[in-house]
């Protein structure tokens, strides 16, 4: 019996041990094909040549060094890349997890507030049915019921507006400018209420990911929220953790939406899996205010701007760059939507097929014309997950879509490099999978 602790408690996973490109393979020999990228990590798959070699170069030259008294190429190399093509921002941390750099955003964005004498400015208000990760601060901001699950009790104080969601909120004669500014008006009247001296912050992920599928807002939402929050004081930061390093076939996925924001935090893609990695990138404006007051930012960790981490980070967005792979996203992402709106028509259960770049969402309902979550629930997501390996496929799917308790979804974020072929046959198996699912 292994001594590791997994995820389910009661059941063991496949053993993986070896992969190339687009495809893994356990113990037995068994190959699957990544529709996911595991959890959108995975931008690069797998024995990439380049990523191995930077590997190797900085092991040999130098694996840690702590941030408290050096910097080294590697972190310096890597903060300008980001912030050079961040369209605004003006520094970068790098830390080790998604959740780590959100709860950084959170600490910074109230340090921020007291270095500027309103220690008042203390509320943080994000939305319905986000993920901000898995600490106890960031699931105080995240608005999803079932992440929350049994911390509730544990959690800290936080407000809460309405998700961009447009597949179910958005009126039917409800412009997406109209439904934008409705939004917006919400965010307002939520700040005016609590007093725009109280609030610190406003949290949003870009292109919402794990909690309902690759929901991109509506256009000029953004430009909206950011006119609000800029009218209060109140700090803009968005969560592209999972949508941000060209998964949406942009740098950062808010390239798309005509904005910058104060802080922006990223981390699956950018290193590709090859290592752990994330970054917090802020303002001139948000660093300013720390640097010109106390002069230290209140936060310490063991693996801040890990040198290894860094290197590879580096190597892996420079291989983006040089393999054009943003625009084969965009491509690759054009045709993986058609060929799931094609293919899964004919099933009455699939309602919306949505999302930006490699970055996409299949939502399942119980009646297309009502567009009613479907109630499947945590099984029907077992089901689709256990049919899915049956055929050699990788898949991410979700339960609680709708509203944290029923809906169902399954996201795809496939790696950069699968090609036309690859991206087909993840279609054509999944279909497969509804069909198996739907019968059964």
């Amino acid at each position: 019996m292994s001594t590791v602790i997994y995820k389910n408690l009661n059941a063991s996973p496949i053993h993986a041990v070896n992969g190339a490109g687009v495809w893994l393979e356990d113990a037995s020999g068994k190959r699957y094909l990544d529709t996911c990228g595991g959890v959108a990590v995975s931008s690069l798959g797998h024995g990439h040549p380049r990523i191995a070699a930077a590997i190797e170069q900085q092991a040999k030259k130098l694996s840690w060094a702590h941030a408290g008294s050096f910097t080294t190429a590697a972190a310096e190399e890597l903060a300008d890349l980001l912030v050079g093509a961040s369209g605004g921002l003006a520094k970068a941390q790098f830390l080790s997890g998604g959740s780590e750099v959100m709860e950084l955003a959170m600490k910074i964005a109230y340090q921020y507030q007291c270095e500027r004498g309103l220690p008042g400015k203390s509320i943080f208000i994000s939305r319905q049915q986000s993920y901000h990760g898995s600490t106890l601060g960031t699931l105080s901001i995240s608005g999803n019921l079932q992440r929350r699950g049994v911390f509730e009790p544990l959690l800290g104080p936080a407000e809460f507006v309405s998700p961009c969601y447009a597949y179910r909120h958005q009126g039917a004669d409800e412009s997406d400018e109209q439904y934008g500014t409705r939004l917006a008006l919400e965010l307002e009247e939520k700040i005016s209420a609590l007093g725009s001296d109280r609030v610190a912050a406003f949290f949003a992920e870009t292109v919402v990911g794990s909690t309902n599928g690759a929901v991109p807002p509506v256009p000029g939402y953004f430009r909206k929220i950011k006119a609000v929050c800029e009218r209060h004081d109140v700090l803009l930061i968005l969560d592209e953790v999972m949508a941000g390093m060209g998964r949406t076939g942009r740098f950062f996925a808010y390239e798309d939406d005509g904005i910058v924001p104060d802080m922006v935090a990223v981390g699956k893609g950018l290193a590709a899996g090859y290592q752990p990695i994330s970054a917090l990138l802020v303002s001139s404006q948000v660093h300013e205010a720390m640097a010109g007051n106390s002069g230290v930012l209140g936060n310490g960790q063991t693996h801040v701007n890990h040198p290894l981490a860094c290197a590879v980070a580096l190597e892996v967005q420079r291989v983006i760059q040089d393999e054009n792979l943003l625009q084969a996203v965009r491509l690759r992402g054009e045709q993986l939507r058609h060929g799931l709106r094609e293919c899964l028509a004919r099933f009455e259960h699939v309602g919306d097929v949505r999302g930006r770049g490699l970055f996409v969402g299949v939502e399942f309902v119980q009646d297309r014309g009502t567009r009613e979550p479907y109630q499947g629930g945590g099984r029907y997501a077992a089901r689709l997950k256990a049919q899915a390996l049956e055929q050699g496929l990788l898949i991410y799917p979700g339960s609680g879509t709708a509203d944290g308790v029923q809906g169902n979804h399954v996201l795809f974020a496939p790696p950069f490099i699968s090609s036309e072929a690859e991206i087909a046959e993840m279609v054509e198996r999944f279909t497969a999978v509804v069909e198996a699912c739907q019968q059964g």
